[in-house]
């Protein structure tokens, strides 16, 4: 698997008569899993959906390498971009195994109508996220966080050179978040352009190599776990006092105190 850069330039979007982003220069790179993180209201989930062409813009440009996302048709778009937004419910009961095949509509494969390549991608990205043995389960049947990695499978089965997830571990138990941020990483490692949004600071150091740091819809840094989660901006982003400090698994971060809000927070 191999993919393009990701650019987005000078990229502003507006939701209704609010600037959710505004300004964004930014670029994520193949092999590598990027982490968006802010405070809520900051435009993470924004800046995902103008990536996957999901919102208009109301400047700038994001593009795949020379690639303007825009000018893709819907259908090549979702063969080279698969989202998945925050979970929702899931009233059908369809088999695990018939919901991560929903994740090769894009290459013309129907769940039951799958080419060979095609079963095994959806085989792999059961085995993937734990749910090997769970393939005729109805997903109604399932717990929230068993259907939440079922949906990443889905995501997973598409095997889009760019992969964006919106809070992938949310619903999880520890066990298994840091399963499927293995997978996101592993993804990442085998050539794509991987892009998550948290919540959690402390995993997303452990596991991103790159962090882009979103406050009120511009990005405040980007880089470096490190670099980037620093006690001050701990502190003037989340409005926090924080203790960071660095070790073998990311960085430490323990929050002591909530700050007294601030005007635009």
């Amino acid at each position: 698997m191999s993919a393009p850069d990701v650019l987005v330039r000078g990229l502003s979007v507006r939701l209704g008569r609010r600037e959710a982003l505004s300004g964004l220069e930014l670029a994520f790179r193949p092999g590598e899993l990027g982490v968006v993180v802010g405070p809520n209201g900051a435009g993470k989930t924004t800046l995902l959906r103008a990536i996957a062409g999901l919102v208009p813009l109301a400047a700038g440009s994001v593009a795949l390498g020379d690639e303007p996302v825009g000018r893709m048709s819907r259908a090549a778009r979702a063969r080279r971009i698969a989202y998945l937004p925050q979970i929702g419910g899931m009233s059908w009961p369809l088999a695990v195994r018939d919901v991560v095949a929903l994740g090769r509509l894009p290459h013309g494969e129907a769940p039951d109508r799958l080419s060979p390549d095609g079963a095994l991608a959806v085989a792999a990205a059961i085995a993937a996220v734990g749910l090997a043995g769970f393939e005729a389960r109805p997903v109604t049947e399932l717990s929230g966080g068993e259907r939440a990695r079922a949906l990443l499978a889905r995501a997973l089965a598409t095997e889009a050179p760019v992969l964006l997830v919106d809070e992938p571990v949310a619903a999880l138990d520890p066990r298994h978040q840091l399963l499927v941020l293995d997978v996101l990483r592993h993804r990442a490692r085998a050539g794509a352009v991987v892009i998550a949004v948290m919540h959690d600071l402390a995993l997303a150091s452990r596991f991103s190599d790159r962090i882009v740091l979103l406050d009120r819809g511009r990005a405040v840094a980007a880089g470096a776990p490190e670099a980037v989660l620093t006690a001050g901006r701990l502190e003037a982003v989340f409005g926090i006092e924080a203790v960071v400090s660095s070790g073998a698994d990311g960085l430490a971060i323990t929050a002591r105190r909530a700050l007294p809000a601030v005007e635009g927070h």
